[in-house]
């Protein structure tokens, strides 16, 4: 019996496995979770174990557990790490959901559920094509691990101690990342770059108190007026950044990349329209907005206080005004270098009689690119062409995946995204599926995936 076959056999089996682990309430963010957390941990542990891999431990972080396997076939083989996570979204709204979102429910070859989509339904399919491997052939192709994650949906704060803690045990020649999308159900795609993130917020000190508008209005310093126009200084008419030093560093895209904007021909118009804004948008061709969206560092402003909140007038000039800042960063940039870049910006364009301060949250990520030369992504893009009809798309993503940048820094390899979610399935939202014939194409893609990369010797 083929690989395949087993899998296509077994697969009541496999979608009794998916509505198992869905059942767990696995949130990574709320305390009132952490029984769903351990529930969920313990299931992939056993699954693992039942699969055939050894080695399994959960390795502990000072949050939730990341869990651990391994299948070593032969030394000499390519050895591929596979990364997904086992924490999900909390489930609210809970009145938006037209089923349970802890009870797998199938509806018009769909299956509903919080995280059947991100990530329990594409982590849990190498996982059983390793063991249709050992089950059909006694061995696998290649030597494959896997780290699965359990806060990955609260922004991994734990993940580099791990990879950190136990560099040695995911040693590896290349990342195949089962979490992740692929960009349009219509049309099968690859990421191939997501962007890095820096985040920081910039307050602006007048006064050593409040102050009275009518008794000093005209002659004491506004820091909202003084953080408006450092604000409006960082972006030129056009809407790009333009604080000096800002652009350093930045290096082309894969000229696939932009093939696959120009054919996917996406229509500016109806875009805006989409998210409510009103008239034209900013931007006139949809080649232009997927270019910015995804292949041009951003600045973008998510937050601003200061001064009187409540409700009604208060006549006081505040001592203080704030805003909040994340800058989407592309190949080539340095977080440490943007974050440098845009202090000396708005030091040099400080008004006399306020101060600065600029505090930073977090480290920050560098963006994160696949070698256009990789010979596992041109094995994926066959796969995947020849399961859905096809040729691949390569696409970047305008969002911020972490692993990417942390598994080349602490692992020294590649991550390639091979997952079998699309970006309309609503994770993150209620309702959210997990289309189950992607589901079963999942399956037979990774098996194939996995045949070729040890075929290939990698």
């Amino acid at each position: 019996m083929s690989v395949e076959t087993y899998l296509e056999d077994h697969y009541p089996d496999a979608l009794d496995d998916l509505k198992a682990f869905c059942r767990l309430p696995s949130v990574s963010t709320d305390p009132a979770y952490a029984e769903g957390i351990r529930a969920a941990a313990g299931f992939v542990a056993d699954r693992l174990t039942r699969a055939g891999f050894s080695g399994v431990q959960l390795l502990p972080t000072d949050g939730h557990p990341a869990v651990f396997g391994e299948i070593i076939t032969d030394p000499a083989l390519p050895t591929y790490l596979v990364y997904g996570h086992y924490d999900v979204q909390p489930p609210d709204p809970l009145d938006k959901w037209q089923s349970p979102p802890f009870e797998p429910t199938e509806r018009n070859g769909r299956l509903y559920a919080r995280g059947v989509s991100d990530d329990k339904g594409p982590l849990l399919i190498p996982i059983l094509v390793a063991e249709a491997f050992l089950k059909t052939e006694g061995r696998l192709p290649v030597n494959l691990k896997v780290l699965i994650e359990g806060e990955e949906e609260s922004g991994s704060p734990h993940f580099e101690d791990v990879l950190t803690a136990h560099r040695e045990k995911l040693s590896c020649d290349l990342v195949l990342s089962a979490d992740g999308a692929m960009w349009r159900s219509d049309r099968p795609s690859i990421t191939v770059a997501s962007r890095g993130l820096v985040a920081l917020e910039v307050t602006v000190t007048g006064a050593g108190k409040d102050l009275h508008s009518g008794r000093h209005g005209g002659g004491a310093p506004n820091p909202i007026a003084a953080l408006a126009g450092l604000m409006a200084s960082m972006h030129g008419q056009d809407g790009r950044v333009s604080v000096d030093g800002f652009w350093d560093g930045v290096t082309p895209p894969d000229p696939k990349i932009i093939a696959a904007i120009e054919e996917a021909d996406i229509d500016a118009a109806a875009y805006y329209r989409e998210i409510g804004v009103e008239g034209a948008g900013p931007i006139a061709t949809g080649r232009e907005l997927l270019m910015r969206q995804w292949l041009e560092p951003t600045l973008e402003f998510n937050g601003i206080s200061g001064g009187y909140q409540g409700m009604g007038t208060k006549t006081v000039i505040p001592n203080t005004a704030s805003v909040k800042i994340t800058c989407r960063l592309v190949a080539g940039q340095v977080p440490d270098q943007v974050l440098g870049a845009i202090t000396r910006h708005l030091e040099a364009r400080l008004p006399n009689g306020v101060t600065l301060d600029v505090h930073r949250h977090g480290p920050g990520s560098a963006a994160d690119f696949v070698d256009p030369d990789l010979p596992a992504l041109k094995i994926s893009e066959e796969v995947l062409g020849e399961l859905l009809g096809a040729t691949p798309l390569r696409v970047a993503m305008g969002a911020t995946v972490p692993i990417g940048s942390a598994f080349r820094k602490h692992l020294g390899c590649a991550s390639i995204f091979f997952s079998f979610s699309t970006s309309d399935e609503d994770y993150h939202a209620p309702n959210e599926f997990l289309r189950l014939d992607n589901f079963k194409i999942g399956m037979k893609a990774w098996a194939r995936l996995l045949h070729r990369l040890g075929a290939s010797g990698g």
